[in-house]
């Protein structure tokens, strides 16, 4: 059983949301962090995969594929379960990608978590994504991952189903804000 002191904050939202810089200042403030695509980054170096767009976006939806829509979240839960372990009582988890990872969290993590959406009008998004310095994507490339990880990932599931929502059009402290408010609403 879980200490119900513990939470864990999802951060969710699409590529150029703002999810990243989300989570970077939550872990400037000293909260540790497990990344879904970090599972899928480490995977793909452990196989030998080069890491690049194409790669990852084809691994990605393969490897849920053959190992089961479940397979990031079961090795995000298992983080999670060792962070606690360790004594954390204060938890970030970056990119929660579907609807299957949403309702695994759920079920294994049922008090203490909280999810928080970061929404962008789409030109914004595109414009962010497009300029920023890694990975960055062309319209086209942009629109055909949104139309994947939409379709083929679920993503919006989370994101609609999300305890919180930030529009995230403005200034990075803006955001860090009203990350500040909802930290205090969820006593995170």
């Amino acid at each position: 059983m879980i200490s119900k002191d513990v939470k864990i904050l999802a951060v969710v939202g699409m590529s150029g949301s703002g999810k990243s810089v989300a989570v970077d200042y939550l872990t400037s403030l000293g909260y540790p962090k497990v990344y879904f695509g970090g599972m899928i980054l480490r995977e793909m170096e452990r196989r030998g995969i080069v890491d690049t767009p194409e790669n990852e976006k084809q691994f990605r939806e393969e490897i849920r594929e053959k190992e089961g829509k479940d397979w990031v979240v079961r090795q995000v839960v298992d983080e999670a379960r060792r962070l606690i372990a360790a004594g954390q009582k204060r938890i970030v988890l970056d990119g929660v990608y579907s609807w299957t990872e949403y309702k695994i969290l759920k079920k294994e993590f049922p008090r203490e978590m909280t999810f928080l959406a970061l929404v962008v009008p789409k030109k914004l998004r595109y414009k962010r994504v497009s300029e920023r310095p890694e990975r960055p994507f062309d319209h086209k490339a942009i629109v055909e991952r949104d139309i994947a990880e939409i379709e083929n990932l679920e993503k919006g599931g989370p994101i609609a189903a999300a305890d919180y929502y930030i529009l995230n059009d403005g200034e990075i402290s803006e955001t860090q804000t009203k990350i500040d408010e909802i930290l205090r609403d969820i006593e995170f």
